[in-house]
Protein backbone atom coordinates (compact mmCIF):
# COMPACT_ATOMS: atom_id res chain seq x y z
CA UNK A 1 0.00 0.00 0.00
CA UNK A 2 1.48 3.36 -1.03
CA UNK A 3 1.87 6.17 1.52
CA UNK A 4 -0.17 9.27 0.98
CA UNK A 5 1.42 12.71 0.73
CA UNK A 6 0.67 14.92 3.76
CA UNK A 7 -1.94 17.58 3.23
CA UNK A 8 -1.26 21.30 3.58
CA UNK A 9 -3.08 21.30 6.93
CA UNK A 10 -0.89 18.49 8.24
CA UNK A 11 2.27 20.27 7.09
CA UNK A 12 1.14 23.48 8.79
CA UNK A 13 0.47 21.56 12.02
CA UNK A 14 3.91 19.90 11.93
CA UNK A 15 5.58 23.27 11.29
CA UNK A 16 3.70 24.83 14.24
CA UNK A 17 4.78 21.98 16.55
CA UNK A 18 8.42 22.34 15.48
CA UNK A 19 8.30 26.10 16.05
CA UNK A 20 6.95 25.57 19.57
CA UNK A 21 9.80 23.18 20.33
CA UNK A 22 12.40 25.72 19.21
CA UNK A 23 11.04 28.44 21.51
CA UNK A 24 10.49 26.33 24.61
CA UNK A 25 14.05 25.51 25.58
CA UNK A 26 14.19 24.03 29.05
CA UNK A 27 17.94 24.42 29.50
CA UNK A 28 19.04 25.20 33.02
CA UNK A 29 22.77 25.92 33.46
CA UNK A 30 24.56 23.98 36.19
CA UNK A 31 25.43 25.66 39.45
CA UNK A 32 28.53 27.82 39.19
CA UNK A 33 31.65 26.37 40.78
CA UNK A 34 34.92 28.00 41.64
CA UNK A 35 38.16 26.94 39.94
CA UNK A 36 39.33 25.30 43.16
CA UNK A 37 36.14 23.22 43.35
CA UNK A 38 36.61 22.13 39.73
CA UNK A 39 40.22 21.15 40.36
CA UNK A 40 39.29 19.19 43.47
CA UNK A 41 36.54 17.15 41.75
CA UNK A 42 38.73 14.56 40.03
CA UNK A 43 42.09 15.01 41.71
CA UNK A 44 42.65 11.22 41.79
CA UNK A 45 42.26 10.85 38.01
CA UNK A 46 45.66 11.63 36.46
CA UNK A 47 44.38 12.12 32.88
CA UNK A 48 41.61 14.52 33.97
CA UNK A 49 44.06 16.44 36.14
CA UNK A 50 46.43 16.87 33.16
CA UNK A 51 43.52 17.87 30.92
CA UNK A 52 42.34 20.53 33.38
CA UNK A 53 45.89 21.80 33.77
CA UNK A 54 46.21 22.08 29.97
CA UNK A 55 42.95 24.07 29.80
CA UNK A 56 43.42 26.28 32.83
CA UNK A 57 47.22 26.40 33.08
CA UNK A 58 48.90 26.72 36.44
CA UNK A 59 46.20 28.64 38.24
CA UNK A 60 47.07 31.11 40.96
CA UNK A 61 43.83 32.30 42.48
CA UNK A 62 43.77 35.96 43.50
CA UNK A 63 42.52 36.21 47.07
CA UNK A 64 41.89 39.98 46.89
CA UNK A 65 38.12 40.48 46.39
CA UNK A 66 38.68 44.11 45.29
CA UNK A 67 40.43 43.03 42.10
CA UNK A 68 37.85 42.68 39.29
CA UNK A 69 37.36 39.25 37.74
CA UNK A 70 38.09 40.56 34.22
CA UNK A 71 40.57 43.33 33.47
CA UNK A 72 40.66 44.77 29.95
CA UNK A 73 44.30 45.60 29.20
CA UNK A 74 44.34 46.76 25.57
CA UNK A 75 41.99 47.78 22.78
CA UNK A 76 43.32 47.68 19.21
CA UNK A 77 41.61 49.08 16.11
CA UNK A 78 42.78 47.40 12.91
CA UNK A 79 41.89 48.93 9.54
CA UNK A 80 43.23 47.83 6.16
CA UNK A 81 43.45 51.43 4.89
CA UNK A 82 45.30 52.77 7.97
CA UNK A 83 49.11 52.79 8.10
CA UNK A 84 49.09 50.64 11.23
CA UNK A 85 46.86 49.48 14.06
CA UNK A 86 45.75 51.98 16.69
CA UNK A 87 46.51 50.51 20.11
CA UNK A 88 45.06 51.90 23.33
CA UNK A 89 46.77 50.72 26.52
CA UNK A 90 44.00 50.54 29.12
CA UNK A 91 46.17 49.69 32.13
CA UNK A 92 46.86 53.33 33.09
CA UNK A 93 44.65 56.33 33.77
CA UNK A 94 41.45 56.03 31.72
CA UNK A 95 40.52 59.71 32.12
CA UNK A 96 43.16 60.59 29.53
CA UNK A 97 41.17 58.73 26.86
CA UNK A 98 38.19 61.05 27.31
CA UNK A 99 40.27 63.96 26.02
CA UNK A 100 41.97 61.92 23.30
CA UNK A 101 40.20 61.43 19.99
CA UNK A 102 40.90 59.69 16.71
CA UNK A 103 39.22 59.72 13.32
CA UNK A 104 37.07 56.88 12.00
CA UNK A 105 36.01 57.71 8.45
CA UNK A 106 32.41 56.92 7.58
CA UNK A 107 32.03 53.69 5.59
CA UNK A 108 35.50 52.32 6.41
CA UNK A 109 35.57 48.76 7.73
CA UNK A 110 37.65 48.08 10.80
CA UNK A 111 38.11 45.33 13.36
CA UNK A 112 38.43 45.65 17.10
CA UNK A 113 40.74 43.41 19.10
CA UNK A 114 40.24 43.35 22.87
CA UNK A 115 42.94 41.96 25.15
CA UNK A 116 41.91 41.05 28.68
CA UNK A 117 43.02 39.06 31.71
CA UNK A 118 40.82 36.85 33.89
CA UNK A 119 41.82 36.98 37.56
CA UNK A 120 39.76 34.65 39.72
CA UNK A 121 37.08 32.53 38.14
CA UNK A 122 36.14 31.17 34.74
CA UNK A 123 34.25 33.72 32.64
CA UNK A 124 31.22 32.08 31.06
CA UNK A 125 30.05 35.07 29.06
CA UNK A 126 31.05 38.63 28.37
CA UNK A 127 29.15 41.47 26.79
CA UNK A 128 30.73 44.20 24.67
CA UNK A 129 28.92 47.46 24.08
CA UNK A 130 30.37 50.14 21.83
CA UNK A 131 29.25 53.74 21.56
CA UNK A 132 30.72 55.81 18.73
CA UNK A 133 30.00 59.51 18.81
CA UNK A 134 30.40 62.12 16.13
CA UNK A 135 32.27 65.13 17.39
CA UNK A 136 31.62 68.64 15.98
CA UNK A 137 32.36 69.08 12.28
Amino acid sequence: MAEQEPTAEQLAQIAAENEEDEHSVNYKPPAQKSIQEIQELDKDDESLRKYKEALLGRVTVSADPNVPNVVVTRLTLVCSTAPGPLELDLTGDLEGFRRQSFVLKEGVEYRIKISFRVNREIVSGMKYIQHTYRKGV
